[in-house]
């Protein structure tokens, strides 16, 4: 049996997904994997402090076109790595963000969950 290799997404059809990801969802997280399996260890770390705050919040694999992705996400987030996290439309950072907003006790808050 042969199997071809990933297409992946087109352009277009990533675009429209992160658009309306970002739009319909308060808080989501574009990571490697899934939150059952996540695929990377930054991508781990953002799942685990978002989990702090949050019980509901959209996460999208991007794996599928890894390249399409960062394409779309830096549309706008003008950020290269991934994982990214957007809250309310807005772009918020990767897991050091996270991170560091957790450190200065802001994270509950800028995820909304107070």
């Amino acid at each position: 049996m042969d199997f071809p290799p990933n297409q992946g997404l087109d352009q277009e059809e990533v675009d429209e997904h992160v658009e309306e990801a970002i739009e319909e969802n308060e808080v989501v997280l574009f990571m490697k994997g899934t939150e059952l399996m996540p695929q990377c260890g930054y991508s781990r770390r953002a799942l685990g402090l978002i989990d702090q705050y949050r019980d509901e919040y959209e996460t999208v694999d991007v794996l599928e076109s890894l390249d399409e992705y960062r394409q779309a996400l830096a549309e706008h987030s003008d950020w290269e790595t991934i994982p990214q996290t957007f809250v309310d439309g807005e772009f918020v950072g990767g897991s050091d963000i996270l991170a560091e907003l957790e450190e200065r006790g802001e994270l509950a808050e800028t995820l909304n969950a107070e």
